[in-house]
């Protein structure tokens, strides 16, 4: 294959797997666009997600039309419940609390999911064909084309709901809870759909990656791609996500084919953390996020 081929080939398949990143990037961003709290539960919310899919797809034998909607609507229950039963009690508690809080939920459900549904890798099985799409000399992994394009569909929706009422009041709360407060906008209720939400999105990334390769504990490992995308793209934007999913897609797809080329190996892992380092030493908010400048 031509170099300009290859290249081609890696970018647009690295582009298709950053997208399907950018659901776990997204409930990070919902959650800190309403509380300023970073949440570090979104990979294991993911890997319930798609435990909750094979359960309702597989063991329950539910159709995709019914059994999404109901896992869907079962992640945004919990995403719910996390908010009401954890971190509302920690209101006025110092953020770095707060953070390690979620964390500590990360740790819970990654060690409780695979103990309720057992250990073993589960299919799941939601009709993507495995066959390439073959344009001229590149190879287009069919899978990652449709997860991409459900990922961007959800991204659209997202930036559409922050121009409807509901998103006004997230934007509102996010701004000053205080001042939200006072003018009588329900900000508890804001915050827990906003964690209701990033359960929605935690479980469309667990479905999609969950059908490509399987159910088990190390879909958590997914956050540490989203935290890379949401970091890069900026906290607080929405629009930011899908840019930084791309950046980090293709940089991760390419990158480590040419280094593995100069005898450097296990470059894919790195590349993530990299962007992570970088993105908080030379650009803090992110390329689209919002700088906060405090007067003195």
């Amino acid at each position: 294959m031509d170099t300009i081929y290859e290249l081609a080939e890696l970018s647009i398949n690295g582009a298709l797997v950053g997208f399907m990143y950018a659901p776990i990037a997204l409930g990070m961003v919902l959650v800190f666009k309403s509380s300023g709290v970073a949440n570090l539960a979104q990979g294991a919310m993911a890997m319930v997600g798609g435990y909750l899919g094979w359960a309702a797809l597989v063991r329950l034998g539910l159709p995709l039309w019914a059994g999404i909607p109901i896992v869907l609507l079962a992640m945004f229950g919990l995403g719910r419940a996390v908010e009401r039963l954890t971190l509302r009690p920690m209101l006025g508690q110092p953020a770095i609390m707060v953070i390690m809080l979620t964390l500590g939920l990360e740790i819970f459900f990654r060690g409780i999911a695979p103990a309720l549904f057992g250990p073993a890798t589960k299919r799941l099985d939601i009709g993507l064909e495995t066959t390439p799409i073959i344009i001229g000399q590149i190879f287009i992994d069919r899978a990652y084309l449709l997860s991409g394009v459900v990922a961007v569909i959800l991204i659209g929706l997202s930036a559409l709901f922050f121009r409807t009422r509901q998103g006004t009041l997230l934007r509102a709360v996010s701004d000053d809870q205080v001042a939200s407060w006072s003018v009588g906008i329900p900000v508890e209720r804001a915050i827990g759909n906003s964690w209701g939400l990033a359960g929605v999105a935690a479980a469309a990334a667990g479905i999609l990656w969950g059908s490509i390769q399987g159910v088990d504990w190390t879909l958590s490992l997914l956050l540490m791609k989203g935290l890379a995308v949401a970091i890069l793209g900026g906290l607080d934007s929405v629009v930011g996500v899908l840019v930084a999913a791309v950046i980090l897609g293709v940089i991760e797809n390419v990158a480590p084919v040419y280094f593995e080329r100069l005898g450097l190996s296990g470059t894919r892992d790195v590349v993530a953390s990299l962007i992570i380092l970088l993105t908080v030493i030379i650009k803090p908010y992110g390329l689209f996020g919002r700088e906060n400048i405090e007067r003195v």
